[in-house]
């Protein structure tokens, strides 16, 4: 019979009812209380009383008649008069890709289920964006461009079919699973570690030194990996006034939900699943997006969960295009390699962003930060408060600007970040991504690796981190690297096997009514040659006894203040 650990279901009980944070849901009106920064209210859609349904149009449910025509010629018909709302009964609904048109309502209904071909060839390739880049891929099968006043809503599920495209990794799965999918067909990489639906799809593979895109230019030249080339599942490009609310998403080819170069955008009361062996099956990924509010969601996915990106290296740098203005409240995560993201493509700047009332239970990292040199692109002003983290595998929080495209939960042969990590100055140019201004309230964490991880440039640090009323329960405590400017202001960190704190080439520390729990180990290390003006202040490491004074005399640019 398996044990049961109290600890941690009495902390989970704690999530759930002590902090309300799974309780009411958020209003749109609450969505602009207690911002830090002026932004305009978000424009909201607004659809004439016109509805038709696709069984008008001749669809068929059951989930073996195509039924592309049918939707192309109810949304055709419906923004032709104006627009309205286009009703998915209940059933399934077998089609290929649905472009939206302005003023269209796309609903729904309860016990709809709305699934897309597996058959490659219904996804003509196009130039767009992905992972930032200006490439080629396949259409995604929900997509819009430069439209207005559109929304996707009801209680249905939209799935992508994502198994067919992707690509998975012998790791991250059981042997059974390994096994099955295997002798289902596809092709192996050499090493046998990684299934391809095809070998089209594994010469794309062996064509992308740059993650996931093809080292080729033009769409003639990517016919001959078309496999490889995955499309987002809901791509909304260039539009404004969008709406999604309801509705179920998942099984995505690629990332999930991906509004790009975006505006006045409401995401509320939707579910975003992927298996947790998804490669690149992102939840949200806002990208050079303005004005936005996302809550009451959740999401249960194979990689970063909600995301922040603005384009990566040139090709952002070139559309200049941030993502600014978003506020995120009451949203749940239970599986994602970040519960909150900003990066790593980010070369376009990520600014003026809010997010509260969240919980993460058993995301690889909690808040996560990403970038590395090439990306260029300041992220600055961004608020956190009242997150709730239970069973964080590596990092609660966590700052790497040494991002080399691994997951948090590094497989056997991979080497860690620290170990990867460059410490040679570079110049200072557009091409030097920055990490300002960053504010981190109320956080209340259990079960983690590390309580925090801040790793900056040699040539750029990580300024102006504050960390304020919180409790950091992990197995390690605090590290900051290349960090100027770190302020903690009433935590706690209760570390099992690690010290409190652990400063390298880290200057201007402020650290106020601090309190440290653990097991032995020295509370604070204040490491490298450029480590300055580090203050303590009211600090309590009575559970260390003695070791305090002994840290004072060897943490020489340490004064620690009774």
């Amino acid at each position: 019979m398996k044990k049961i650990n109290f600890k941690t279901l009495a902390a989970a009980l704690f999530l759930v009812i002590g902090t309300g944070t799974l309780k009411a849901q958020v209003s749109l009106q609450e969505m602009y209380e207690g911002l830090e920064f002026d932004m305009p209210r978000v424009k909201e859609t607004s659809f004439p009383d016109y509805s038709r349904s696709i069984t008008e149009f001749g669809a068929k449910a059951g989930g073996t008649f195509k039924n592309t025509e049918a939707f192309k010629k109810a949304i055709s018909e419906v923004n032709s008069k104006g627009g309205g709302r286009i009703e998915i009964p209940r059933g399934i609904w077998l089609t290929g890709p649905i472009e939206l048109k302005s003023n269209i309502n796309l609903h729904l209904e309860d016990g709809a289920l709305l699934l897309f071909s597996r058959d490659f060839d219904d996804y003509s390739l196009i130039e767009t964006s992905f992972e930032g880049l200006n490439t080629v891929r396949n259409i995604s099968p929900i997509h819009a461009n430069h439209v207005e006043n559109i929304a996707i809503t009801g209680k249905g599920t939209i799935d992508g079919n994502g198994d067919a495209w992707r690509p998975v990794k012998k790791g991250k799965m059981t042997a059974n699973q390994w096994k099955t999918l295997v002798n289902s067909g596809g092709v192996l990489s050499e090493d046998e570690k990684i299934w391809f639906p095809s070998e089209e799809a594994k010469l794309g593979y062996k064509l992308s030194t740059d993650q996931n895109v093809p080292d080729l230019e033009g769409i003639e030249a990517h016919q001959k990996v078309k496999d490889y080339l995955r499309p987002v599942m809901v791509s909304l490009v260039n539009s404004k006034r969008i709406l999604l609310d309801g509705p179920t998403f998942q099984n995505s080819p690629a990332w999930n939900i991906h509004p790009l170069m975006s505006e006045d955008i409401i995401i509320r009361n939707i579910n975003v699943r992927n298996p947790w062996y998804s490669q690149n099956g992102d939840g949200l990924d806002l990208e050079s997006c303005k004005n936005v509010l996302v809550y009451n969601n959740t999401f249960d996915v194979g990689d970063d969960a909600i995301c922040f990106k603005s384009g990566k290296n040139k090709d952002g740098r070139d559309r200049g295009m941030p993502t600014e203005n978003v506020v995120v409240k009451n949203n749940i995560v239970y599986h994602g390699h970040g519960g909150v993201v900003v990066g790593s493509e980010m070369s376009g700047g990520v600014r003026n962003v809010h997010i509260s009332n969240c919980t993460f239970m058993g995301t690889d990292v909690g808040l996560r930060f990403k970038s590395t040199r090439g990306r260029g692109g300041v992220v600055e002003n961004i608020f956190i408060s009242n997150i709730d983290m239970l069973n964080i595998p590596t990092d609660a929080i966590r700052f790497n600007l040494f991002y080399g495209g691994k997951a948090p939960v590094l497989d056997d042969d991979e080497a860690t970040v620290e170990e990867t990590r460059d410490e040679t100055p570079m110049p200072v140019t557009v091409e030097t991504p920055s990490f300002r201004n960053i504010v981190m309230k109320n956080i209340r964490v259990v079960d983690s690796q590390r309580a925090a991880f801040f790793m900056g440039l040699p040539e750029m640090n990580v300024k102006n981190i504050r960390i304020e009323n919180s409790v950091l329960e992990a197995k390690q405590g605090i590290t900051a690297i290349d960090v100027d400017g770190l302020e903690l202001i009433n935590v706690k960190v209760i570390a099992g096997n690690d010290s409190a704190i652990t400063l390298y080439n880290t200057k201007n520390v402020d650290v106020k009514d601090f309190s440290f729990a653990e097991n032995g180990k020295t509370p604070v290390r204040v490491l490298g040659t450029l480590s300055k003006n580090v203050k303590f202040e009211k600090e309590d490491f009575s559970a260390a006894g003695e070791q305090i004074e002994q840290d004072k005399k060897l943490s020489k640019n340490a004064v620690i203040l009774q």
